[in-house]
């Protein structure tokens, strides 16, 4: 095999499928990107049997062939080479030179026969989106699926399709996130459980433009992302997801319109106060046009009113202020209604189409 690449295509390409090389892998040539110059094109592939990742990557093919090379130290050669025109070659025993301008690297290569690459995947069901609202979609829920792996479910986000509308689910126990997209075209009913692993890789290889689009692709067992040159495959989550609806009331006791930012900045100002893992909650007083937020902590107290618009009655009620930010640092309104029933019962951020609704159980506090 004998490949011409410009630094830059092949950074790309490898930064791209590097994500779906596994850390830790009983099978050694996982450890590897495949590099695929026999039918015309040059493809990139990483696999770790959960997530795989292939691209096609800009470049002329002199000879082609297939190999698999150690992915950690052909990243490091590659990010390390000088910006020009890159040579890759290997002879019958699969040892490969790296050459660019007067640096030359050999590094041994291993069968491109024994990498297990991408599944076969029966592309029936799909919707397209584009590139920027699924990666936003993925930035205003990722943030509140559960971080350890006793609840697999709740490590995954909920991809439901009904007629033209996608809706998006993540929880943790504490809070849901749930963003709404309306669809320019009908499709059937879908519902898969989506691992939050995939979707955070996903995001950061979108380019979140505006005129690109993303095809998704559902199966039983796999999701796939097609987009520009790249090709994202996913194992889904078996299981049930859990049943949301129960939880989302629109009853409520109070409402309040409050300017976003304000609330954001004051929500950051009191957290000065908490050191990291103390569980201090910020406790809210909302009273006809006025919010008071305090913190107490044992480095100090912190307590500030910010100006509102309140429907109902007054309510006293606590949050884990974290909770709360992540949740109004993914809204891009400049105001923002939040619903609330009593003390102990969770609140609600969403707007008048409920495209966004966030659920924040409260804390305990003692006033």
């Amino acid at each position: 095999m004998k490949i011409i690449c410009s630094k830059t295509s092949l950074l790309k390409g490898v930064n791209t499928v590097l994500k779906a090389v596994p850390s830790k892998t009983t099978m050694p040539i996982l450890e590897c990107i495949l590099i695929d110059a026999t039918l015309g094109k040059i493809k990139f592939t990483a696999n770790d049997m959960e997530l795989g990742i292939e691209t096609t990557v800009d470049g002329s093919i002199q000879e082609k062939g297939i190999v698999a090379l150690d992915a950690k130290i052909f990243s490091e050669i590659v990010r390390k080479l000088p910006e020009n025109e890159v040579t890759i070659e290997t002879d019958a025993k699969l040892n490969t030179t790296i050459t660019c301008e007067k640096a030359k690297f050999n590094i041994p290569g291993q069968s491109g026969d024994d990498f297990t690459g991408l599944p076969a995947v029966e592309k029936n069901e799909s919707i397209t989106l584009t590139q920027f609202t699924l990666k936003e979609v993925i930035r205003q829920t990722i943030f509140s699926i559960a971080a350890n792996e006793n609840n697999k479910m709740m490590t995954g986000e909920l991809f439901e399709v009904n007629g033209s509308l996608l809706k998006v689910v993540s929880l943790d126990g504490h809070r849901i996130s749930i963003r709404k997209v309306e669809l320019k075209e009908n499709f059937g009913n879908i519902k898969v459980v989506v691992p939050g692993k995939t979707l955070t890789e996903v995001s950061k290889i979108l380019s979140g433009e505006t005129d690109d689009d993303v095809r998704i692709f559902f199966t039983t067992n796999h999701i796939v992302f097609e987009f520009e040159e790249t090709i994202v495959v996913s194992r889904l989550i078996e299981g049930e997801y859990f049943r949301i609806d129960q939880m989302l009331s629109s009853d409520y006791e109070t409402k309040i319109t409050v300017n976003k930012r304000e609330l954001l900045s004051c929500i950051d100002r009191a957290t000065l106060l908490v050191k990291e893992g103390d569980k201090k909650p910020i406790i809210i007083h909302i009273t006809d046009g006025s919010m008071e937020l305090k913190i107490n902590s044992q480095i100090g107290s912190m307590k500030e009113d910010i100006d509102i618009e309140k429907e109902g009655k007054d309510i006293l009620i606590g949050f884990n202020p974290r909770f709360l930010m992540d949740a109004l640092r993914v809204i891009d309104d400049e105001t923002v209604d939040i619903y609330l029933v009593n003390p102990k019962a969770p609140c609600f951020i969403r707007d008048d189409k409920e495209t966004y609704t966030y659920l924040i159980l409260p804390v305990n506090f003692t006033a």
